[in-house]
């Protein structure tokens, strides 16, 4: 059998799917996980986990909130054109464009 070294959390995480009924054991663990690498439902699963951090993000007051849909594209625009340009974001935000820590 192959040996896998996991952190404390992950032991955690495994021990809690076991113990609450989910997967019999921890090699259904490590099986179920392989097939989510390779299937859709696995991107479902990092898309749950992209908006989890989205939403932390939202809760923690990092977010730019823009006063029309013309200055959110040209700070789209402008993210994309940096990033073409391999040249790291700017600090600066558009007119228009503030930060908030307000909730959705």
């Amino acid at each position: 059998m192959t040996e896998i070294h996991l952190s404390e959390e992950q032991k955690e995480f495994v021990d809690d799917l076991v113990t609450n009924g989910v997967y019999r054991n921890t090699d259904e663990v490590v099986g179920a996980a392989l097939r989510l690498l390779g299937s859709d439902e696995g991107k479902v699963v990092e898309l749950h986990r992209l908006i989890r951090e989205g939403l932390d993000d939202v809760e923690a007051g990092r977010v730019v909130s823009f006063d029309s849909a013309d200055n959110l594209t040209a700070y789209v625009l402008g993210m994309a054109e940096e990033r073409n340009n391999a040249v790291a974001p700017s600090r600066g935000l558009p007119a228009g464009a503030g930060r908030s820590s307000r909730g959705l």
